[in-house]
């Protein structure tokens, strides 16, 4: 394809493609692993390929080979290391592409309103449940799928599978409850388990108030699709953990609106 063609220089179109889309995929990974241990690996490993660069570049035949042997095996390496956020990228792409176009088409055809009302008749038994566990400063952390994995929730969780109510989420999260100590799995209009243990986040920026319901709650929206609702047993307040980022000292009408957008 044509382009620019300079005296030292020549882009064509398909180069400028090829950078925006280089460019793209940097910031999406980066969105991924900012504020994890992972930045530190990923600089290490920019290093190492700067130093194996400059050693070829300087013929040093021994140090290249014992580099080459090192880097022969940085693919598995890196599957293994940044297994969760290949799933979190995985995940992005497929919720941005597929999730919110079929969401759109869903409501041209049976009606947006409608759609919203049925909704808030499903969102309003959990906000209720909010306001009440936030009065009485009862902890609790619930989190809401779209596509129930029952092989990741299994040998954490204790199933439930009931109709989400008020009073059975308040139940549940009850101080003297034996199920209060875990995470409930919201998915489906239903309360799919309840007493789940969760993957805490790494994130070592996050503010020092925050105990194993908050790092729990943002490390299941780092390594699923999941949004995760926070309620503080200290003081009440209301978080939202959403792709690894929290919202602190969220207000019930925002609460609805997030929910009613990712739920």
């Amino acid at each position: 394809m044509k382009g620019f063609d300079f005296d030292f220089l020549k882009i064509t179109v398909t180069d400028v493609v090829d950078i925006v889309l280089v460019a793209l995929l940097i910031y999406y990974v980066y969105t991924l692993i900012r504020n994890t241990l992972a930045v530190n690996l990923l600089v290490g490993m920019f290093i190492i390929a700067v130093f194996y660069w400059v050693v070829k570049m300087l013929h040093m035949e021994l140090l290249t080979a014992i580099i080459e042997k090192f880097m022969s095996v940085g693919i598995i390496a890196l599957i293994i290391i940044f297994q969760q956020e290949i799933r979190r990228f995985l995940l992005l792409i497929g919720k941005n592409a597929f999730l919110q176009k079929n969401k759109a088409w869903w409501g041209y055809l049976f009606g947006r309103k409608e759609i919203e009302r049925n909704n808030l008749a499903r969102i309003k038994p959990i906000i209720d449940a909010c306001k009440s566990m936030k009065k009485t400063r009862t902890g609790a952390l619930m989190v809401f799928v779209k596509f129930y994995d029952e092989q990741f929730f299994a040998n954490s969780c204790e199933v439930v599978d009931a109709k989400i109510s008020k009073r059975l989420l308040e139940s549940i999260f009850q101080k003297n409850s034996p199920l209060h100590d875990g995470a409930v799995v919201i998915s489906e209009n239903k309360i799919k388990s309840a007493s789940c243990i969760l993957p805490l986040t790494d994130n070592d920026k996050l503010p020092s108030q925050f105990g194993l319901r908050h790092r729990a709650g943002i490390g299941v929206s780092e390594t699923t699709d999941a949004v995760a609702v926070i309620i503080s047993e200290e003081t009440g307040e209301i978080s939202y953990a959403k792709q690894g980022r929290v919202r602190m000292n969220v207000s019930f009408g925002e609460l609805e609106k997030l929910l009613n957008k990712d739920f």
